[in-house]
């Protein structure tokens, strides 16, 4: 981030914040819980118990913190409250490998994009660092 363009202290502090707070991919998962509980159990849960499911699982995510397919052993947790089979958990379990390279991958992502908006809002983001980056990416790909 910073050979990008943000300054040293706002990468010092933003990164670590979000690796601590800002665990979106994470938010997906429920998602998939929400979908194999339909084709499953055939359980359909109303508009108001899918926003109790969601804001339950992203108050927990600050439970997973960095720890590799935590996610999935806290949807589990929910599994009796939110009417989830337990063998809808075991088939997420085989995918759930590939799942959160995609979830860190988001992790990342967000976190980065946090990163050069905070610089931005500070008026600290070197733009022509960014472009040097960007060019230089350009050029090796």
């Amino acid at each position: 981030m910073e050979r990008f363009g943000v300054p040293k202290n706002i990468v010092g502090f933003v990164l670590p914040t979000g690796y601590s707070f800002n665990l979106d991919g994470s938010d997906a998962l429920s998602v998939a819980g929400e979908r194999v509980r339909r084709a499953i159990a055939g359980v359909e849960m109303t508009f108001g118990q899918q926003i109790i499911m969601m804001l339950t699982l992203i108050a927990d995510q600050q439970r997973r913190g960095g720890v590799p397919r935590a996610a999935l052993v806290v949807l589990t947790g929910h599994a009796g409250p939110v009417h989830l089979p337990l063998e809808g958990a075991a088939i997420l379990l085989g995918i759930d490998q590939v799942m959160d390279m995609g979830r860190n991958r988001r992790h990342v992502m967000g976190n980065c994009i946090s990163t050069a908006v905070v610089a931005r809002w500070e008026g600290v983001f070197d733009d022509e660092k960014m472009k040097a980056f960007v060019a230089g990416n350009q050029r090796a790909a």
